[in-house]
Formats: C-alpha cells, structure tokens, sequence
C-alpha cells in the first residue's frame, strides 16, 4: 500500500479492492461511458467484459483480486485493473487528474508480487501513452481493424 502527497497535499491511498462502495461503483459507471465513446473503447470493454455480464462484472473483477483503487478519504478516486501481468484499465475521476494519481497506481502495481509487463493504451490517448513512458515502458503492439466492404467494423 502506497501512501502519496500529490499536489493540494492530500494522503492518496492505493491498495487492492476488497468490496464495492457506492463511490467506486460511480467511477467505475463513469469509466464505462467514458471509454464506450472513445476510438477502440467498444472493444477494450468487450476485452475487459469476456463472457461476464456487463452487470456482474465489477463484482467479478474485486472477487478476482485484480482491481486496486486509489481513495482520498473515503472516496475513490481512480482505479486499475491488471490481470495476467496486463495493465487492462487505469482511470482517475476527471475531478482529480493531473496529480499523479495514475502514476502512483501504477507504480503500485509494478512493486507489486504480479508486476504487470504490458498495458493497453486506446489509440490517441496521448496522456496514457505518456504516463506508461514515464516509466520506461515502449509500444511494441498495434492492433489494427479494417472495415469490410459495406461499412461495418469486423468484429
């Protein structure tokens, strides 16, 4: 567990999620929308869902032991989901990036027993391209998905 003074000197907790919380339960509804409009969001989410209802899936995620939060008092305020040493999701609240949230979860995780060795960026996301490089981390992997004759993206 990481104890943080980021900027505006607060204490910022990173530990593993235990339980859900009406605050975490929040966040993560905003993720979801937030990265359902995104470029390549669509099929990050269907990567992160599998065969799990999107319903059951936070629960699925803490009973799993591969969610971590990061809380400010008692709200959370961002979260990172890493599973088989792939970072899957890093997100911080709107109201409190740019304050080294991100890259206190992740440096969490790579101190962590299951240090993760890759993490998915969505493509144009610049900022978590930036934080991923920050810690020396390189692309080595682009996915790319072309549309069929028609319109319609191949799934």
């Amino acid at each position: 567990m990481i104890h943080s003074a980021p900027p505006a000197s607060r204490i910022v907790i990173v530990s593993p999620v235990t339980h859900s919380s009406e605050a975490l339960s929040n966040l993560w509804s905003s993720a979801l929308a937030e990265a359902a409009r995104k470029r390549g969001g669509p099929a990050l989410l269907a990567t992160v869902r599998g065969e799990v209802p999107e319903e059951q899936l936070l629960d699925h995620l803490i009973a799993s032991n591969c969610l971590w939060s990061a809380s400010d008092g008692d709200d959370a305020v961002g979260f990172a989901l890493c599973r088989d040493r792939v970072v899957e999701a890093l997100y911080v609240d709107r109201h409190h990036r740019r304050q080294g949230i991100a890259r206190l979860m992740l440096n969490e995780l790579c101190a962590s027993s299951c240090s993760p060795l890759d993490a998915y960026a969505l493509p144009g996301d610049r900022a978590m391209k930036s934080i991923y490089e920050s810690i020396g981390w390189k692309a080595r992997l682009l996915t790319m998905r072309g549309e069929p004759a028609g319109g319609e993206a191949r799934e």
